[in-house]
């Protein structure tokens, strides 16, 4: 035993004799950072086991293997959410995450990643407990997809901060082959399909396909930032119909100046006459709640119907 201590081929190398008289080896690795000794498997070559020391040493010392346990999924999943609904942490992008996108973020991670692996630790998940999960899920393939988008979330957070290690979301097979929601409507399509809507929703469906923008784009939209003079339209923000606020693009892009066309200009001044003229305020206010834009639900099922009394198929808005 001494001179196992004393020799460096064996530093750092447990060893034992197994049942039937063999010697078992076994590296370790100590981690300073969490004061924890590392344990390779039992090998029955001193070889094997130096090489899991080499290696576990190596990986110690450029942060990609750690002894600390770390939290537990559950723990990780809530200090996320609590971080995100109170803003101290942000996405790629440094800025808030949108409240729908924290809405969904909060149902995927507690009603599939937590029952799933909330006693786990976050750390030592792989990509084959994550695979395996993403199999055995119920759903449409994009709800499987918007599960893994939030667990993704979640690990590009803890990773920088030393909750995990490696991100074991990366390179996952996802279903695939859903049909295609909506479809892209030629301009005389759009043009009967805007001219079979009621008066006062010409111009908001004629700002979807004419100027691209996206339904709380458009629910957010005052006059102010209508230039029909200038030919222009200046989108800065969003309407979030669950929480009832409006709130800011989640990226540069989103903010942006959009040409208006003729064909949408006619649409926007007709509009302001059915809505008297206004100067300032929402361009589809609602009839019930002041300074409100319409609810998209009613709004949805008015269009639709429109479209089903013209004969027409109806164009999903987004």
């Amino acid at each position: 035993m001494s001179d196992t201590k004393r020799s460096p081929a064996r530093q750092g190398i447990q060893e034992r004799t197994d049942s039937k008289g063999r010697p078992r080896y076994r590296g370790t690795a100590f981690d300073k950072r969490a004061k924890r000794h590392l344990f390779g498997p039992w090998t029955l070559h001193l070889a094997e086991a130096r090489a899991w020391r080499v290696d576990a040493m190596a990986r110690l010392q450029n942060g990609t293997l750690s002894a600390d346990l770390g939290p537990t999924v559950r723990e990780a999943v809530q200090r996320f959410l609590t971080g995100i609904d109170a803003g101290t942490i942000r996405d790629r992008s440094g800025h808030p995450y949108k409240p729908s996108t924290r809405r969904g973020y909060r149902r995927h991670l507690l009603g599939h990643t937590v029952p799933a692996f909330g006693a786990s630790r976050l750390a030592r998940l792989t990509r084959q407990d994550v695979q395996v999960w993403v199999d055995s899920l119920d759903g449409a393939p994009s709800t499987v997809r918007n599960a893994v988008t939030a667990l993704r979330a979640l690990y590009a957070w803890a990773i920088p901060r030393g909750l995990a290690q490696t991100n074991p979301t990366r390179d996952l097979r996802l279903p695939s082959g859903e049909k295609e929601r909506d479809r892209i409507a030629s301009p005389t399509e759009a043009a009967a399909l805007v001219e079979a809507l009621p008066p006062h929703d010409q111009a908001l469906f004629g700002l979807a396909v004419d100027a691209g923008l996206r339904l709380g784009e458009i629910l957010a939209l005052r006059w102010e930032v209508i230039d029909l003079e200038g030919l222009t339209l200046r989108v800065e923000r969003s309407w979030d119909a669950s929480s009832r606020q409006f709130v800011k693009p989640k990226s540069k892009a989103g903010t942006r100046t959009v040409p208006i066309i003729d064909r949408l200009a006619m649409l926007l001044a007709d509009h302001r006459v059915l809505t008297n003229h206004p100067t300032g305020g929402l361009l589809f206010e609602s009839d019930r709640v002041p300074e409100q834009p319409v609810h998209p639900t009613p709004l949805r099922r008015r269009l639709y119907v429109a479209w089903r009394e013209a004969k027409l198929e109806p164009l999903g808005l987004h």
